[in-house]
């Protein structure tokens, strides 16, 4: 999950100066934040500070954040005129801040700990630039799905394209791993999910085949869907905090990794409770290589930074016990 953030009072501190989208788009300053975590924390990876949206402005649909209701779609999909007009574009050229952002870590971590690159599924980019923004029930998205069915799938093999190449790039820039994050798609069934999503998220997943690092597929919700995330791909397969880790790793199967899957509210809880449940989580994992401990979503921004500097503490020990 992404490690920086506004837990962190570094991050804070630069955030009262920059705006978001400004730390994502200067490559010193995208380190700078790339590298807080791995200062504080006992973390086993770097997360490259970025953000999964910054794909949308190349391809023809601008967009901000706004503060306190997150991203902001200036011209939302609407039609399959909208679709057509998308541009697939050349990410080493339009998103080279990312790719430099990934050599200036690179360079700083001097092999301390390794990279990790990522970009957004297709359904989320989707979700996005149809609802211009967040949402509860993705209706317009799946009002489009459902009713254009042929619209859907070109915006969608519009957004594959784009993102395989783009995790390409990173891997080539020096990513030792990338995740897909495929944040909504749990609002999906299996049958929907089968249908309109895993074509698309495959071919992301095929392209990356044979380039030598590790594939990472998450999303949140897929308690249902596990077994079809592992069919679209991913050497490791995120699972949330909705499922017991040993339950979800039998759907995924023994042949493929494992990441999670902490609630992130126990970080805002009682040191004891937080271990207990995090000793609950690697005994079901027991000791079986392929096991990424990490939360089941993004740490909350009220989370004591003591805590997750405990957890890692405390993982790292188990782990070693084991």
């Amino acid at each position: 999950m992404r490690q920086a953030g506004r837990y962190m009072a570094e991050y804070r501190a630069l955030r009262e100066r920059h705006s978001l989208l400004e730390l994502c788009r200067s490559p010193e300053l995208a380190t700078e934040v790339t590298l807080q975590p791995v200062r504080a924390i006992e973390v086993d990876a770097a997360i490259l500070f970025s953000d999964l949206l910054l794909p949308l402005e190349p391809m023809g649909l601008p967009f901000d954040f706004v503060r306190g209701e997150g991203p902001a779609i200036e011209r939302p999909l609407r039609s399959a005129a909208d679709v057509d007009r998308l541009a697939v574009f050349e990410p080493r050229e339009a998103l080279g801040y990312v790719l430099d952002a990934i050599r200036l870590v690179r360079r700083e971590i001097d092999g301390r700990v390794p990279l990790i690159g990522f970009g957004g599924a297709p359904f989320t980019l989707a979700s996005y630039a149809i609802e211009g923004g967040s949402s509860k029930s993705y209706a317009v998205t799946k009002a489009l799905m459902y009713g254009e069915p042929k619209t859907w799938h070109r915006l969608c093999e519009k957004f594959a394209a784009v993102m395989a190449d783009y995790l390409t790039a990173q891997i080539e820039a020096g990513a030792q791993a990338v995740q897909l994050f495929d944040s909504w798609v749990g609002h999906l069934g299996a049958d929907d999910y089968r249908e309109f999503v895993l074509p698309h998220t495959r071919r992301i997943f095929d392209a990356l085949r044979g380039l030598g690092v590790p594939a990472i597929h998450f999303g949140v919700g897929t308690s249902t869907i596990l077994a079809d995330m592992r069919e679209a791909g991913g050497d490791v397969i995120g699972a949330d905090w909705r499922i017991p880790l040993d339950e979800a790793w039998a759907l995924v199967g023994d042949d493929r990794g494992i990441q999670g899957n902490l609630d992130p509210t126990l970080l805002l809880g009682p040191l004891s409770r937080m271990r207990a449940a995090a000793a609950d989580v690697l005994a079901r994992a027991g000791g079986r290589p392929g096991h990424v401990f990490n939360l089941g979503h993004g740490i909350l921004p009220s989370t004591p930074v003591e805590h997750v500097q405990a957890l890692a503490r405390f993982v790292h020990q188990q782990s070693r016990e084991r």
